[in-house]
Parts: C-alpha cells; sequence; structure tokens
C-alpha cells in the first residue's frame, strides 16, 4: 500500500527538480522569468542554494521559517543553504548547514536595509545572492545594524529634555533612565498593575510574534544569542518607524518605557555572558513592545494592550498565562507569580518545573536561587518581583558584580 509524501518529502521532490520553489499562491510575486535569473545567479554561489517560498501560518503546516527549512533539509538529503520567508510572510530568512558562509547575516541585512524597503521579491533574493556571493554579508549585516541603532538614537536626541515637538504644547518626552526616574516609577507600576479594556494582542505587529519563544526554547547559547540580536534590531526598526505620541501624558510615558526597554536590551545584549542573560533581552524587548503598542494605542484614544509577562520559571517558555501562588523549596515566603500552563501544573504536583538555570560557583541552579546581590534576575524575576527591571538595567545593576 502507497503512503502519502509528507508535505516536507513534496517540498524536497519540488527542489530536486528546480532550487527555486514557489507555491502557487504566491506563483506572482515570483514570475518564472525571474526565478531562472535568480537560479543563474545562484550557481555563483559557494554552496548550494535552495530557496523554498510557502505561506507561514501559525498552526498551520509551517510555523516559521526555521522549521520549515530544518524540515525540508532533512527530507532533501542534502547541505547548503536554505532561503524561506520568515515569521510575517514578507521578509526573508536563511538557514545553512555544511558551512559558514554569512547566509543568514545576508538576510538580516536585507531585512533591515532601508533602502531595501517595498522593493520586490526578486530584488530581495538577489541581494540576498549578492551578499552571499560577495562574502561581506556579516559585514554589511553589521552597517545596517549599526545605522538602525544611530537613528534610534536621534530619536532620542530629538525628544530629550528641553526640545519640545510640534504640537505637544511646549511638553517634552523626558527619555533614558534619569527621565524613566524622573517620569515616575509609580507610573510605570500604575501601568503594570491597572486593569485595561479587553484588547486582542492578535495581529497586533508591534508585539513581539510568539513564535520567537517557540524557537528560543530550543536554541543553542549561540543560536540565542543570534535570536536575541535580531529582536533587538527589529524593535529598533519599529521604534524608528513609530512617531512619537505628541500629545497625552500617558502617551508619552508609554513612549519612554519602549525607548528605555530597548536600551536596556542593546546594553543586556552587548554585557550577556550566558542564557540567562539572553533571555533577559528577550524580556526586555517583549516590556518595550508591548509599551511601544500600548502607546501607540493611547495616542489614538484607543484602549492600552494588556501586557503578558514571560514566564517566571523560564521566560523562554513564552507567555504567563497562568497565576501562581508559590513558595520555594527551603523558604517561608510565598510568591505570587505568573508561569506557562506546564510549569504551573508542574509546580502544584509539588515538583520542579523546567527551570532556566543559572551557572554559580561551578555548578547549575534555578536562575531565582542565585544571590539577588549578584543576578538582575534573582531579584526581579525577570520583571515579576519588581517593577522597576528596565530602569536597574540602565543604571548598570546588570554588570555590578
Amino acid at each position: 500500500m502507497l503512503t502519502e509524501p509528507s508535505p516536507g518529502e513534496r517540498l524536497a521532490a519540488a527542489l530536486r527538480r528546480s532550487p527555486i520553489h514557489v507555491d502557487p499562491s504566491l506563483a506572482s510575486a515570483l514570475p518564472e522569468a525571474e526565478r531562472r535569473k535568480l537560479i543563474a545567479k545562484a550557481g555563483k554561489a559557494p554552496a548550494p542554494v535552495f530557496v523554498v517560498l510557502v505561506p507561514l501560518v501559525q498552526g498551520g503546516t509551517w510555523t516559521d521559517g526555521e522549521q520549515l527549512a530544518t524540515v525540508v533539509h532533512d527530507r532533501l538529503g542534502r547541505d547548503g543553504i536554505f532561503i524561506t520567508f520568515d515569521d510575517d510572510n514578507q521578509d526573508l530568512a536563511a538557514e545553512e548547514w555544511g558551512g559558514d558562509h554569512q547566509a543568514a547575516d545576508a538576510a538580516r541585512a536585507v531585512k533591515f536595509d532601508r533602502a531595501m524597503d517595498d522593493t520586490p521579491l526578486a530584488a530581495r533574493l538577489s541581494r540576498i545572492l549578492d551578499l552571499i556571493i560577495s562574502g561581506k554579508a556579516s559585514q554589511e549585516y553589521k552597517r545596517v545594524s549599526d545605522e538602525l541603532s544611530e537613528r534610534v538614537k536621534k530619536i532620542r536626541e530629538r525628544d530629550a529634555p528641553g526640545t519640545a515637538s510640534e504640537g505637544d504644547g511646549g511638553l517634552a518626552l523626558p527619555l533614558g533612565a534619569a527621565g524613566v526616574a524622573v517620569a515616575g516609577v509609580a507610573g510605570l507600576l500604575l501601568w503594570r498593575r491597572r486593569r485595561m479594556a479587553s484588547v486582542s494582542r492578535e495581529d497586533n505587529g508591534l508585539l513581539m510574534p510568539r513564535t520567537v519563544f517557540a524557537t528560543a526554547s530550543r536554541a543553542s547559547e549561540e543560536q540565542l544569542r543570534e535570536q536575541a540580536s535580531r529582536e533587538v534590531i527589529a524593535f529598533g526598526e519599529l521604534l524608528d518607524e513609530s512617531s512619537t505620541p505628541a500629545t497625552g501624558e500617558r502617551a508619552r510615558t508609554l513612549m519612554t518605557r519602549a525607548l528605555d526597554a530597548y536600551q536596556a536590551a542593546g546594553k543586556t545584549l552587548d554585557a550577556a555572558r550566558g542564557v540567562p542573560d539572553l533571555a533577559g533581552v528577550l524580556v526586555l524587548v517583549d516590556q518595550g513592545r508591548d509599551a511601544l503598542a500600548s502607546a501607540q494605542a493611547a495616542a489614538k484614544g484607543e484602549p492600552e494592550i494588556p501586557p503578558i509577562p514571560l514566564c517566571f520559571f523560564n521566560p523562554l517558555h513564552g507567555d504567563a498565562t497562568t497565576k501562581l501562588d508559590w513558595r520555594p523549596i527551603g523558604s517561608r515566603k510565598r510568591l505570587h507569580v505568573r508561569t506557562c500552563r506546564d510549569c504551573a501544573r508542574t509546580a502544584r504536583q509539588k515538583q520542579t518545573p523546567d527551570v532556566l538555570l543559572d551557572h554559580r560557583d561551578g555548578r547549575d541552579v534555578p536562575y531565582y536561587e542565585a544571590d539577588p546581590t549578584e543576578s538582575i534576575w534573582a531579584e526581579t524575576g525577570y520583571g515579576q518581583l519588581r517593577e522597576d527591571l528596565i530602569h536597574r538595567i540602565l543604571r548598570g545593576d546588570l554588570t555590578r558584580e
């Protein structure tokens, strides 16, 4: 009895016929003439190149580019460079097996290069191939990353204390660590605690895609570092494209938080020495993007986006959807935290959840058991035990050991 080939096997078979496969629903985005040009150019690459363009749908057969590339590579049985859509079905991503030809950096460079905004799909694929062939993809990725950071820096300088944006009635947006303190930690506490109107988080492009955590939870430290870097850059791009709300104290306070979260995430990434710090980068980006989404909503007079923290036991698990009254082993103090469903279920069964470990004094311990005077993550529970995580990072608490 013949068995039906799997989706991955069907794509692998298509790539054996042609190194570029485009789903029929997307055929018009990459005409046949453009495909032939790209195939010719790919022949000059230092490794085999396979382009697999199929829709990525949450809950569907293919949910993210890495999953797609991994399955197709396995079914094809050939190493090389696999170019797919990124999570949003618009940008492109690249995975590579059997070498390091800077393919991932080539895709990221094109994604964040403003000169490539709104260019046709064929042009972006061609540019990725050019960078791979030239061997300068990482150099170009660094250039566009530095350019992005400079643009965000100018946003902060433009709205620094003492300057007034047009239409703001002379009120300046206070930025930076001092700005957070002056704007009022109490105001930020209110933001975290207030019960906002029920607003769906689905399909809000300003929020961090939840597929990030499906990838992060199984990544190596090196892969997690790359992912954290991508998320910081993507957040910076959103900030660069978002206008600072000119009216409304609430909107300005939230925009301050978003900009400070970006700065804190960048500082944490630069100083990161292991997985706990890299998880912290994602926490900070997640908090910042929540604040940015709410700032834009508040500026329009719409309800703010209800923030959802990440799992207390391990932020890489994703959303903390369950409240838990929990007492750490050896402690009399009970903590009120939010966790993912799996960790909550395990903890309620008096078992140890799949916690994020920190290497301290020659051994691995749950991150929250580290000395809080030496670990900002243990002290704050990644922002769940204290409300001023961003402020503490900006004032230098991450490197106080």
